[in-house]
């Protein structure tokens, strides 16, 4: 790995600066980020600006009005995500943390645990896990709670990856050919229209289902519980603002935010287990326990070291001072990017003890894994219990072990990862 970053950085041509830095941030983040919150903990460079400590992290995270969002709205067709702190955020979120019922979540453990056993079970003691359980898991479930059924899960898995590579990995400070860009782009506006077409069939037809439910007065057509039928039997005022059409882009939400997140995760925390063994041990024995608290404290700990991105994005509408009264307080003007690099935040000295060390059972309020303040995954409850569900099942098969790395084929998600166990 390099040594002296910031030497090698102010060494460097204007048109290289970025370069080197979107290279440490792929494939050195851990020893770059400790350079730079001992000695520049806010870097300006000239595509954004990077924020490392974590008191800054969260002041940028908060102040919604001057870090915004506005990069997600060309890519979320109005969905509550893309608004910063306005009437319609804050009225969907709160509705569909409300549908989200957090009640659920030992019956969704147990959902998950089931559907990921039985892909497990009839894999053979060989699987390639991204593709065939990482998010099929997940797509699955979307089918099953979210009740977004009647779509292959096939296709619910590629509207899902389309939509995130396009929103969190195709801007200016990814560096993306301008050809591979467009391709993704088009790929997003191509799983768009067919996503939009089939959350108006599926709501046209669920709307039906349920207005007959209601009309019979019988348990003979009794629909099955999930988040889109519930929905749907709720009655919203005119004055709630939150119409047929506001209903069907939030089940959209649903699955975009809920596969490809959490595939990732999974991967990435199987095969940092795979390549710690003390860890893997660890985690292997308390996969046993019925306790989950021990087994889920070891799975947030390695996904500190491997997050699924080790920063967010926001763009400022105001010139602000960022850390003002430190020695390195930075003004930054209106129209910078500034990435709140949250992987950084989590190896702070000031908001963890030994950072460097794999210490599980940590603060959980001090992780950023689902982000952080307003635009905190409005699925984190979900993803809380599925994410760590989803290791503990691969971690019960005796022998487990992966055979080779990840490969990413050249992009920013996990592609194929093999896995064997031993069946007898």
């Amino acid at each position: 790995m390099s040594t002296n970053y910031l030497e090698q950085y102010d060494a460097a041509p204007e048109a290289d600066k970025f370069r080197l830095v979107r290279r440490w941030l792929d494939t050195e983040p851990l020893p770059f980020f400790k350079e730079l919150r001992e000695k520049r903990p806010i870097l300006v460079t000239p595509a954004c600006t990077l924020v490392t400590r974590f008191d800054d992290v969260r002041e940028v995270l908060q102040l919604y009005k001057i870090f915004t969002v506005k990069p997600y709205v060309p890519k979320m067709d109005n969905y509550l995500m893309a608004h910063d702190d306005d009437a319609l955020h804050t009225r969907e979120k709160t509705l569909m943390q409300f549908m989200l019922n957090r009640d659920d979540l030992p019956k969704v453990r147990s959902m998950v645990a089931d559907i990921a056993g039985s892909i497990l079970n009839n894999a053979n003691g060989k699987i390639e896990i991204v593709n065939s359980f990482c998010r099929m898991v997940p797509a699955t479930l979307v089918q099953q709670y979210f009740g977004l059924t009647g779509a292959k899960r096939e296709d619910l898995i590629e509207w899902s990856y389309w939509n995130q590579y396009d929103t969190f990995h195709n801007h200016p400070f990814d560096l993306l050919p301008p050809e591979l860009s467009k391709q993704i782009i088009d790929r997003h506006n191509e799983t768009s229209k067919k996503l939009g077409d089939y959350i108006t069939m599926l709501i046209a037809k669920r709307f039906l289902a349920v207005k007959a439910e209601k009309l019979t007065f019988s348990t003979i057509i009794r629909l099955r519980d999930d988040i889109v039928t519930r929905m749907l039997r709720t009655g919203f005022a005119k004055e709630s603002d939150f119409d047929i059409k506001r209903l069907g882009v939030n089940a959209g939400g649903l699955l975009i935010g809920a596969i490809e997140t959490t595939a990732q995760a999974v991967a990435q925390i199987l095969q940092y287990l795979f390549q710690h063994p003390q860890w893997l041990s660890a985690a292997t024995t308390a996969a046993q326990k019925t306790d989950n608290t021990e087994f889920d404290g070891i799975v947030w700990e390695a996904l500190r070291f491997v997050p699924i991105s080790s920063y967010l994005f926001r763009l400022t509408a105001s010139d602000y001072t960022i850390a003002k009264g430190t020695d390195y307080a930075t003004t930054v003007n209106a129209g910078t990017y500034v990435l709140p690099v949250t992987q950084s935040a989590m190896f702070d000295e000031r908001a963890f003890e030994s950072p460097d060390e794999f210490i599980p059972q940590r603060n959980w309020y001090h992780y950023f894994h689902f982000g952080f303040g307003n635009h905190e995954c409005l699925g984190r409850y979900v993803g809380m219990v599925m994410i760590p569900e989803m290791v503990r099942q691969v971690l019960l098969k005796k022998g487990i072990e992966a055979q080779g790395a990840i490969d990413y084929k050249s992009g920013p998600f996990p592609e194929a990862y093999q896995l064997s166990w031993v069946t007898q």
